[in-house]
């Protein structure tokens, strides 16, 4: 008898928390559905894409938004010339 209960008992426990841990597997990859497919040729380094690629945008974009500001700063009348032009 493990932890002091009995075989029947403790087959019944065990079989009820595999099939809980399997139905939270199921409900988790239908909720993210993540990506399983094996690709036949590996990537080389450097051209796989992670979810770090999201951070890389929104970094160069940050950059990018600093320095229209520091340009703007500078010559605060180019921004208005550049829309009356356009």
């Amino acid at each position: 008898m493990p932890a002091g209960v009995s075989w029947s008992r403790y087959m019944r426990m065990f079989g009820a928390s595999i099939l809980s841990m399997f139905a939270g597997a199921q409900v988790v990859h239908q909720y993210y559905l993540p990506d399983l497919s094996i690709p036949e040729i590996p990537p080389k380094p450097g051209e796989l894409q992670t979810e770090l690629q999201g951070y890389k945008i929104r970094e160069e974009a940050a950059a990018a938004f600093k320095q229209f500001k520091a340009q703007q700063k500078r010559n605060p009348e180019s921004f208005l010339l550049s829309i009356w032009n356009s």
